[in-house]
Order: C-alpha cells, then structure tokens, then sequence
C-alpha cells in the first residue's frame, strides 16, 4: 500500500529471508565466515546458532550464493523427520537413486557413502545444511554423527552444518550426544544488533529498496532499538507497521507517535477490544485511502470531479474515524502535489516512459547500450556481448539494484530496466538526473520525464560501466597484492587527500583496510573494510575524472 507513497521499488521490511537484503554486521560477517569454513572444511560438524528472527536462515540463504563450484550442497530446511525419512531426503537432495519403496538404513548408508566416494575421486565436496535443528530427535542426531565416519585416510568425505536457535546447544550438551559434541569444529552464536547496527540495518534495508530520504529520522533509533531488542525480524514487523501508519496518516516520514503506536500493535499491548476496533477501522482506512491514493496519483490531468469523488472517500474516513486527522496522500512526498479542485502536475512533462511504436522493442538492450558506450566516448557493436566489449576497452559492467539516491551518488550513465503499463519489459539509458526531472534514451528518442514516471516502471535494476581493474574481479580481497591492490591504495589516497607510495609489494593489510573502512564510512556504506563490488564502485565513481556524469557540476558546460 505505501511503496508508491514513499517512492519505493518493493517493501523493505518483508520477513521473508532475502539474501539481497542482508545487513552484514559484525556478527553476521562472523556467522557468514563460520558457514563458509564449513563448506569448505574437511569434514566434521559447524554449529551457527541464534535466536529467533536473529538472521540465521538468511545468512544461510546469502551462503547458498557462494558455494564454490565443486561443492555438492543438500540443504533440508524440515528436519521433523524420522532416521529413514532424513536419509531418503539427503539422497533426494544428492540426487542419489534408490529403490522408493526401501526402508533399510544400511542401505541407504551405502548409497550414500558411494556417492561421497564417486565425489570425492573427482575432486567434489559434500556439504549437508540443516536448518531449524533444534527440531532433531536424538536418534537423527546420532544418525548424522555416524554418517561424519564415512571417511578417506586424509579427510571425511561429508561436512554436516546445523543451524538452529539456542535450545540446539542445550540439546547438544546432552551426555548421549557428546560424541557428536566432541566432533564441532566451528560454532558461532548469533546475536542481536547493537543499537548503532540498528540504524544502519533500518538504512540499508530502505537503501535496497529505493528510498530516496530518510525515513526514520536518527532520534528514533533508540526507540526503535529498545522496542525490538536489536532483533532484525522484529525490527522489520515493527518498521513495516510504522511506514504504513505514516502513510495511512499522510505523513512524509516516521515519527515517535506513529513507531510508538506501531510497536503497541505488533506486540499487542492494547486492549483486546479496543485493539481489534482499531486494526478493523486501519484496515478500512488503509482501503479507502488507498483508493484515493489510485485516483489522485495516476489521474492527475483528469476531470476535477474525479478529485472530488476522492475527497467523498476521505470524508467517509473522517466520519468513521472522527478523532483522526486524515490527510489525502496524492503522490510520493518528493512530487509535493496539493489536494485541489484544479489538479496539475508539478512540472509540465510526461509522467510515463513509453518505447518509441517505430523501433522493434527486440533493439531496445542493444540500443540502450550503444547509447551507454557512446557516453563514454567508445564503439559499440550491437551483436557482441555489451560486458566483453566493455573490457576490451578497459572498462567493466556493473550491474545492480537500488534506488534514485543510489545513482545520483554515483552520478554516472546507466541502463534500466523498465516495464510499460502493459508490464512489457523495456531497456532505456538514464544520461541525466536533476531535481524532479530524468532524462533517457528510449530507443532513438531523448525523453525528459518526470520522476514519478520511475516509481511505476523501474524494476531497481542498473548496468553501469566502470574503470575497475580487470584483475579485481569481483572482489579485492584481504592480505593480497598486485595490480588491484595497488589501484584500491592509490584510488583510497585520492579520495582522502593523502600521499601514499604505491610499489608492487604493495599488501591489502591492516592500514589499508583501516583506510577503505573510513572510506565507506564516509559514504554511507557497511564499514566492514572489505573492498566488494559497491565500495569499488563508489570508489571508482568518485575518482575517475574521464567518466560520463549524470548531472553537470557547477561550472561546467
């Protein structure tokens, strides 16, 4: 109901467990780099535990995305099972055949250990992920120890991660299970988010998701760290509730009055009368607003007598909900649209992309490139891969999603990806970004539009071109040297003013990393001091003076 209202590509807060939206903490970093030596371990048990809504299932959602390309995962996310049940699922997974109607252990044992040996020869890894552990009879756990004994004379041929809340180490300190106990490896308990982490969890979240400003102002923090305990998935349910009371209250942001109100029906502090008349009438309000909300943003040219059945709703609203202020939200806050009988749109330009009737939609990526290659001064050839011929130039694509704030950070050319109103995909080549105004290149036509035109149609998703060391690939990483190092040092001493000297011994090490964390927090990144895809962007972005920019800078031409 909100994301238009606040100009947001998808809701930010959800529960479900999207590695996108991660928030890599110190801790979570630390629950992450346990997992990771757990695939890539040689065999025995890896325990990451923590409480409920902690960030665990997506923790291990974000590793699924980084296993190596040797390693053979299965990951069981229900482990109410019986011994036969769970092993019949770990060949399911492993891809393992076998005869449906069998019920042996033994022969399901030596399937699998088969399987690890077949594996194993070919140079392969097997890696077993079990979520929600803490749900594991003792008779399954002892089941999983004895599957860690299926072993060459250099390693065990099966690392088994468990995940799940803290009664799974209770459960662990059991005297029959010390066996198993005594095979952890690696283990690590995940805890809340301390109240700094709070605000910059709420701030990536929003970030992902689009947001163009602040919308839970820094004084709330505290409130909001207090009311959630620093725990992520409450934190969500409770941000969620406040965005939509802003929005049903048609305020431009988050206040103490409308977080407050949120916890108190997240945890149910009212009433139980009272709290279900209230949540019947919010959902009506929310309804009826709504509605009002379609008419005024999507109608703003039409026949004023449109605008006046909208206040007809508002007016109802009023009546059932007398004690509430009620204010009729037309537009996302950045459009500053009044309620009128006279309703005209801020600026006099279109409030929608469309692609040109007279090029064939299946030009429109190919195009689009062309168009981003020619800001930057280079050659295109439609037929080849736009990401290869970058690099034979000495450039690298980056591809990501965000929101508006996010580009004009970057201030850089970048191809979108859109939808028409039919929902019809198109590509388009955003080459310039100031104040309530976007221009493109749509096919063979330059567009001017309104920003409101991208609420609708944006997917999130940019390709930017970029001076990247080519040895960098993906990430810089740490204790490293060469040419990527050098670059990540001497881009890092530009930007904060400093003169460093820069050889070819020249380390990833501490003082850099020290450096790079200043860098990022500086720029509204995750100070985490490792130099991934972003922060070399950014970094890039800020530093190369031959690079297309978005807008002009004051004096320039």
């Amino acid at each position: 109901m909100y994301q238009s209202y606040f100009g947001l590509v998808e809701a930010p807060f959800s529960i479900a467990p999207d590695p996108h939206y991660l928030y890599m903490s110190e801790h979570h970093q630390e629950a992450l780099a346990t997992l990771l030596y757990g695939v890539r371990g040689d065999g025995g048990f890896v325990l990451l535990t923590g409480e409920v809504g902690a960030g665990k299932t997506t923790i291990c959602r974000h590793l699924l995305e980084q296993v190596p390309e040797a390693c053979d995962l299965a990951y069981i996310f229900n482990p109410k099972l019986t011994v036969v049940e769970l092993l019949s699922t770990i060949c399911d997974e492993f891809g393992i055949k076998y005869p449906k109607s069998n019920t042996s252990i033994k022969l399901f044992v030596g399937l699998i250990n088969n399987y690890l040996l077949d594996g194993h020869a070919k140079g392969r890894r097997a890696v077993l992920i079990i979520d929600e552990a803490q749900n594991l009879s003792v008779d399954v756990l002892e089941q999983m120890r004895l599957l860690t004994n299926l072993e060459t004379l250099q390693r065990k041929l099966l690392q088994i991660i468990l995940i799940g809340q803290p009664e799974l180490i209770a459960m662990l300190e059991r005297p029959e299970l010390r066996q198993l106990a005594q095979r952890i490896v690696a283990r690590h308990h995940l805890s809340s988010l301390s109240k700094k982490e709070v605000g910059a969890y709420v701030r990536h979240r929003l970030e992902v998701s689009g947001a163009q400003r602040q919308l839970f102002p820094d004084a709330l923090i505290g409130k909001l760290y207090r009311l959630s305990k620093g725990v992520p998935r409450v934190i969500n349910v409770i941000c969620d509730r406040a965005l939509l009371g802003a929005f049903v209250q048609g305020k431009e942001r988050v206040d103490l009055s409308t977080l407050t109100q949120a916890a108190h029906e997240v945890f149910g502090q009212q009433p139980k009368t009272q709290r279900n008349k209230r949540l019947a009438l919010m959902g009506g309000m929310v309804l009826l607003v709504g509605g009002a909300l379609a008419v005024s943003v999507y109608q703003q040219n039409q026949a004023p007598q449109k605008v006046a059945i909208a206040q007809k709703i508002v007016n109802y609203v009023k009546s059932v909900m007398p004690s509430k202020s009620v204010t009729l939200p037309l537009a996302p806050i950045s459009q500053s649209v009044a309620v009128s009988n006279d309703v005209k749109p801020v600026v006099d330009l279109p409030t929608k992309l469309e692609f040109p009737t007279d090029v064939p939609r299946s030009r429109s990526r190919a195009m689009a490139y062309g168009a981003l290659f020619q800001a930057w001064q280079a050659s295109y050839q439609e037929s080849g891969d736009p990401c290869h011929q970058a690099e034979a130039v000495g450039l690298r694509c980056r591809t990501a999603r965000g929101g508006l704030e996010e580009l004009r950070q970057f201030n850089m050319p970048a191809v979108l990806y859109l939808l028409d109103n039919q929902g019809q995909p198109f590509y388009a080549t955003l080459t310039k970004l100031e104040g309530e105004s976007a221009t493109f290149i749509i096919g063979n036509e330059t567009k001017v539009v309104t920003l409101s035109a991208l609420a609708s149609q944006w997917s999130g998703y940019y390709t930017q071109l970029l001076h990247l060391p080519l040895d960098s690939h993906d990430s810089i990483l740490f204790g490293k040297h060469g040419l990527a190092v050098q670059w990540l040092s001497r881009q890092l001493a530009q930007v904060q003013g400093r003169t460093v000297q820069i050889t070819s011994a020249t380390t990833f090490d501490d003082d850099l990393k020290s450096h790079l964390k200043q860098f990022q927090l500086s720029q509204g990144l995750i100070p985490d001091g490792a130099a991934r895809p972003q922060t070399l962007a950014r970094l890039s972005a800020m530093t190369d003076q031959s690079a297309p920019r978005l807008s002009y800078q004051q004096g320039g031409n």
